[in-house]
């Protein structure tokens, strides 16, 4: 298949870098964090910088439509971009388009604007995807599913998941300040599209909140809660304090993660007056209660790291949260080469002090298979990031086995490369698995993307592909 513009190709033999003929395969630089020049963009010429670090403003002007986009780039990219923009977004866009300035400022920053230079940019091919990104032989995996992980069937009341025995997430709303195009939970969060009808939360969010606290009271087994949504950054200050002081009256509940990618894509908020004072006042009741209060974020390449991140970040830390850590996403043409990963990690954990915890593989969801890598592919990278980083700030790759859960990539039980399909087992049961006596005897499966397959498991997959 030929794709105008393609991301890396990946194949299962293909190693995750290749190494040059002297020196060591990676080579560290430090590279201190810049903010990019946002009166570059023709649409933003005239924008201040107490403009700019304003989280109203940043709202304000979030983009949310091509017009939107072309008033701020102006003529410096091309009609063909936006023709194939438009084209995903009519048929293809699991997520509609919601771009902070913040966010559009971290693609192509130090170079010359041009269509070419954007269709390239890492950031942009995940957060503004366009037709010509995505497969046209398999857009989908046969069994992608849009909630591929079974969160919404593990509900135990409306937004709360009970997938492992210890550990909660709960979805506060179902909005983000930004939407990402590979979101895991495309099903339920933000705006619906010509492709995907989604799910609606239908209670008031007090009768939500109130519903959840009621089971995490009543099941005392529960001690580590991921607050999520959504993104709590769209959580209005007052409620989602109050929600946290509540969890953190549960004597059982001993974790709160808050989640959210605002942290990169919209620091402004986290540097809010109100929203500082009010988590500090949060981190000092968790602390006193001896409670973890970590905050997650979701940084895919080190271009959206800048200083208000990184201040963010370090607001966070200075009023008393415990940890700030990333959870990022592996995908073809973002992040998942050798040198991409480690850069990434260096400016984390070195510029940012934000922790590199986990890569996830991208998740199976419809018209995903262009970002997705196989698991082969993310054992090597596990492989070769080895060694470079301090042990603490080294993240694991993680696949998220429907049914499963998290488990690290090397732990696989059986690995059919050739179909690309892996087989996991697990430990524990999930909330809908109670009465099923064979879940930790069974092997469950996990599938690579078809593309990277040899000639032989292509056509396999070709000829079951209704099966």
């Amino acid at each position: 298949m030929t794709q105008t513009h393609p991301a890396e190709t990946i194949s299962a033999a293909q190693p995750a870098s290749a190494a040059p003929t002297t020196g060591q395969p990676y080579e560290y630089r430090r590279a201190p964090l810049v903010e990019p020049d946002w009166t570059r963009f023709p649409g933003w010429r005239h924008i201040s910088r107490d403009q700019w670090e304003s989280a109203q403003w940043q709202r304000t002007n979030c983009i949310k439509n091509i017009k939107q986009l072309r008033a701020v780039l102006g003529d410096l990219v091309g009609e063909t971009f936006y023709a194939d923009l438009e084209a995903d977004q009519k048929a293809l866009a699991t997520m509609s388009m919601l771009l902070p300035p913040q966010m559009l400022n971290t693609m192509v920053p130090f170079e010359a604007m041009t269509t070419d230079a954007l269709y390239a940019d890492p950031i942009r091919r995940y957060m503004v995807p366009v037709a010509s990104d995505r497969r046209t032989d398999w857009p989908s995996h046969p069994y992608a599913s849009r909630d591929s992980l079974h969160e919404h069937d593990m509900w135990v009341a409306e937004g709360l998941t009970h997938r492992y025995p210890t550990k909660v997430l709960a979805e506060l709303l179902s909005t983000c300040p930004q939407y990402c195009g590979h979101c895991t939970r495309m099903d339920l969060v933000g705006n619906s599209t010509p492709a995907i009808d989604k799910l609606k939360l239908t209670l008031k969010p007090v009768d939500r909140y109130d519903a959840h606290i009621t089971y995490l009271r009543a099941h005392p087994g529960v001690r580590d809660v991921v607050v999520s949504g959504g993104d709590v950054a769209n959580v209005p200050w007052k409620n989602l304090e109050s929600y946290l002081m509540r969890l953190l009256d549960i004597e059982t509940v001993r974790d709160i993660r808050l989640a959210t990618k605002a942290l990169m894509g919209l620091p402004q908020h986290w540097l809010r007056a109100d929203v500082v004072e009010g988590l500090e006042r949060v981190a000092r009741t968790a602390a006193r209660r001896g409670v973890n209060l970590a905050i997650h974020t979701h940084v895919n390449h080190a271009q959206s790291l800048t200083p208000l991140v990184a201040k963010a970040a370090q607001t966070a830390l200075n009023v008393g949260v415990r940890d700030v850590r990333n959870q990022g996403v592996l995908m073809r043409g973002v992040n998942a080469t050798t040198p991409d990963l480690l850069d990434l990690c260096f400016a984390l954990q070195g510029e940012a002090g934000i922790l590199p915890y986990y890569f996830y593989l991208c998740d199976m969801i419809p018209n995903a298979e262009h970002w997705r890598v196989p698991v082969s592919h993310a054992q090597q990278l596990q492989h070769d990031i080895m060694g470079y980083l301090p042990g603490y700030a080294t993240p694991r790759i993680v696949c998220d086995v429907p049914f499963v859960g998290k488990r690290w990539v090397h732990m696989l039980t059986e690995y059919d490369r050739e179909r690309g399909i892996s087989y996991w087992t697990k430990n524990y049961r999930t909330s809908i698995e109670s009465a099923d006596l064979e879940a930790l005897n069974k092997r469950y499966a996990y599938y690579d993307p078809i593309d990277t397959l040899p000639e032989t498991g292509q056509a396999w997959w070709a000829a079951h592909r209704d099966d």
